[in-house]
């Protein structure tokens, strides 16, 4: 496994479809029917921020994003929303992301979204991607690594709790749980040495 600053050209869209794969069910609701999902989120992506995990044959295993103040890795404007769902589809698409949105601190990194292909899980891959976000986090000068797991993805916080991330917070998001298919989001925070 070889571990990417960025994500390539090469494996753009097959990390919109992992993306999707891994946060559609969170976010389908919302960002469906899936075709447009999907040029939503390949339109947005941003490879600049995030990490890839890629195997000796160059195929793409898994990729680890994050938020800082210059931008994420599936971020995007409203007007790039426009572009795909229309002003009116866009306004209430914005508005209910905006319930999930997870500002960016100065003091902790945000990792924003870890994602591996199917038939790499269990190999280490998100593993190695924890590691390489740690490591950007400390290249950067930070202390600490935040993140956002949610209550229905226990095999994620496991992984995290393994990796040194402790929970800090809980929130919970109430009537609107039946939009997004979760009811409640932990912040974890991880402490680097």
């Amino acid at each position: 496994m070889i571990i990417h600053g960025g994500i390539s050209d090469a494996h753009r869209d097959q990390a919109a479809d992992l993306y999707w794969g891994a946060f559609g069910a969170k976010l389908g609701q919302v960002l469906g029917p899936t075709p447009k999902a999907m040029r939503y989120i390949t339109r947005v992506l941003d490879g600049t921020h995030g990490i890839s995990a890629v195997d000796s044959e160059g195929r793409l295993l898994g990729v680890a994003g994050f938020k800082t103040h210059q931008g994420a890795l599936v971020g995007g404007g409203f007007g790039d929303m426009v572009a795909i769902y229309g002003t009116f589809g866009a306004m209430w698409r914005v508005a209910l992301l905006s319930l999930l949105e997870r500002d960016v601190e100065n003091d902790r990194f945000l990792m924003d979204g870890i994602f591996v292909a199917p038939a790499a899980r269990g190999q280490g891959v998100g593993t190695a991607l924890l590691d390489a976000i740690c490591e950007q986090a400390r290249t950067r000068g930070y202390a600490e690594v935040r993140l956002d797991v949610i209550n229905t993805n226990p095999r994620a916080r496991a992984l995290y709790e393994r990796q040194g991330f402790r929970p800090v917070k809980t929130d919970h998001l109430g009537p609107l749980s039946w939009v997004f298919g979760f009811k409640s989001s932990t912040t974890m925070v991880r402490l680097l040495s």
